[in-house]
């Protein structure tokens, strides 16, 4: 182990505790880090790497304005620019996101952007999204995008040997005092709002091909 290159983050508490190596010396105790690209802080929260993935789209978006709003380019081909370059980067690690209200609305606005300019319109022109993505041919929403992957990554884990780590990690309950005030929506119950809403039932996951048509992949109709 590179001492130099190990940081130490500690989460959900602001009195980290200190973490001394046989040489006496102290593990570097960080408020974030990036691991396979993906930010953590010490917040436990997916806020600060939604954001980050929702600035890198938009920066994306912007260096590809005039393809997007190009009248000469079709919207398919618009729309293929748009899953290879942008909705792939915005989506990196979703499958562990807990979406709240919030972070679903910017989410989707990013999409719903992309699409306005696809189809040269605006704004302020004020049409609904649910007929703009009508005139794009896509049905479906990057949210239901973003449940189908949680869906298959939870089918993934329940498949899982009981001794791998993830599904360790997974079914591990820390023990914690509640906080006052409404609980959160935690990920798990997410998953299981996502299964119901498809009619997905417990076990049907040990049947992958099954499984994933139940999912049900979003199409288009271009």
């Amino acid at each position: 182990m590179n001492t130099k290159k190990t940081e130490y983050l500690p989460v959900g508490t602001q009195n980290a505790t200190k973490i001394m190596l046989e040489n006496n010396q102290e593990v570097e105790v960080v408020s974030e880090y990036t691991y396979l690209g993906v930010k953590f802080d010490s917040s436990g929260s997916d806020n600060r790497e939604i954001r980050h993935k929702i600035n890198q789209a938009k920066k994306i978006i912007g260096c590809l304005n005039s393809i997007f709003w190009n009248t000469f380019i079709g919207k398919k081909r618009k729309y293929s620019i748009y899953n290879t370059m942008i909705k792939s980067n915005l989506l990196y690690g979703a499958e562990t996101w807990r979406i709240t209200e919030e972070n679903k609305r910017r989410l989707e606005t990013v999409e719903m952007d992309v699409l306005r300019r696809s189809l040269g319109v605006s704004r302020l022109q004020k049409i609904r999204n649910e007929e703009i993505r009508r005139l794009m041919g896509v049905d479906g929403t990057l949210y239901e995008d973003i449940e189908a992957k949680q869906l298959i990554w939870y089918g993934h884990l329940q498949r899982m040997d009981e001794q791998g780590l993830p599904k360790k990690v997974f079914e591990w309950v820390p023990a914690q005092r509640r906080k006052r005030g409404r609980p959160k929506q935690t990920w798990n119950e997410g998953v299981i709002k996502a299964m119901s809403s498809r009619d997905l039932r417990q076990g049907q996951w040990n049947d992958r091909k099954g499984w994933r048509k139940g999912i049900g992949q979003r199409r288009t109709t271009l």
